[in-house]
């Protein structure tokens, strides 16, 4: 890539479809535009990399759903953002398309772009080594370099025969408390020397309200058990507030809601109640403790049970290798499991810093510092 590159004043699209993909498709604008601040962006995203600068053309929070049977609600939005993304590629024509995960709409996207002839780079690939590995055949064919950042993923694609490179990962860079844990108590109006307990119910609105009542009454069953408790919940940039706060009302349990906070939140609680996602190794890496629970529609979690291949489901297991925090699934992710599980790692002090101890060495197989840095010099090396 040269200077002089009229490539350079066309835009890049870029596609990020869930929260997490919006931190990192943030995190990669800023960097590439470091290495080349003439490059513009457009697609979808959130709040972070509008900030970044990307003009949107549909937001991410819109997009975002949790099971195979949730996606048919959307679904006629989604295509209708499709329509658009396609209509953009042939009228803007962009020299490079940058997807971040969100693998469903992505491919499908990719594959009208290879059409058109635009390079595709592939930034957090897609957990086909969970589930559904048969995609990885379409992916070898519209993908030109693929930037991996979980350390087993690099040898599975390289088997397959694509260019790809394990950058590290983001989180290690974006995971920092901004507070000393006093001021943290004192900013967010906690009571120091009781239990605190986080509760983290996800980012998209379907998936905290399957989550977020299942958490509140474990919380019920906690405050009965243990009465020098108190509970905060960090809210996802995505979420409204007003409708966390009405489900909180509903089940008459104090839960102090912080938003924009996330990292101080969950450096200040004992231990969290986290939903399955980026949330569990973001508390992992803060080596906060934690109970991970999962919940989706009956027929989704039928359907997943057939086609999933994995032992665990949550990041912090997954990349351990082992069993690390206990994980809900399901029937399990009931009250009284959560309360129970939560209550047995407060009451076994070998337990609580054993987990600890594990969660600390997470990081060390996360490659280092600066993987968004790396991916961005991949990502211009395509232009």
């Amino acid at each position: 890539m040269t200077a002089g590159n009229p490539f350079h004043a066309k835009p890049i699209m870029i596609v990020a479809g869930e929260q997490s993909g919006d931190l990192h498709g943030s995190n990669l604008v800023k960097a590439m535009r470091r290495i080349d601040p003439s490059l513009r962006f457009y697609g979808i995203g959130g709040r972070k990399m509008q900030e970044a600068g990307v003009e949107l053309m549909a937001d991410a929070a819109d997009m975002a759903v949790v099971g195979l049977t949730e996606v048919a609600g959307k679904l006629g939005m989604i295509l209708g953002v499709m329509r658009r993304m396609k209509q953009a590629l042939k009228d803007r024509k962009p020299p490079l398309l940058i997807l971040i995960d969100y693998p469903d709409f992505n491919l499908i996207l990719g594959k009208t772009a290879k059409k058109n002839g635009v390079r595709i780079f592939y930034y957090i690939s897609p957990q086909i080594w969970a589930w559904r590995k048969g995609r990885i055949e379409k992916i070898r064919k519209i993908v030109d370099k693929m930037a991996v950042i979980l350390p087993f993923e690099e040898p599975f694609y390289r088997q397959a025969g694509m260019d790809v490179t394990f950058v590290g990962h983001p989180l290690l860079d974006a995971v920092k408390k901004k507070y000393p844990r006093s001021e943290a108590f004192r900013k967010f109006d906690l009571r120091e020397g009781i239990t605190t307990i986080g509760l983290l119910p996800g980012s998209r609105q379907g998936e905290v309200a399957r989550l977020l009542p299942v958490m509140l009454k474990a919380a019920g069953i906690l405050m009965q058990r243990r009465p020098s408790v108190q509970f905060i919940l960090p809210l996802a940039d995505a979420l409204d507030r007003d409708f966390v706060e009405k489900m909180i009302r509903q089940e008459s349990v104090p839960v102090r809601v912080i938003p924009n906070e996330i990292y101080d939140v969950v450096g200040v609680c004992d231990i969290a109640v986290v939903a399955s996602g980026t949330a569990t190794l973001e508390t992992a890496l803060l080596g906060t403790a934690m109970v991970i629970i999962y919940k989706v529609s009956p027929l989704s979690y039928r359907i997943g049970a057939k086609i999933i291949r994995v032992t665990h489901i949550g990041l912090a297991n997954l990349i351990a290798g082992k069993t690390i925090v206990p994980e809900l699934i399901q029937h399990d992710a009931n009250p009284d499991r959560i309360a129970e599980e939560v209550m047995d790692i407060l009451g076994n002090e070998t337990r609580m810093h054993w987990i600890k101890e594990e969660l600390n060495r997470i990081r060390e197989k996360l490659g280092g510092a600066g993987a968004s840095e790396r991916a961005a010099r991949l990502a211009c090396d395509l232009l």
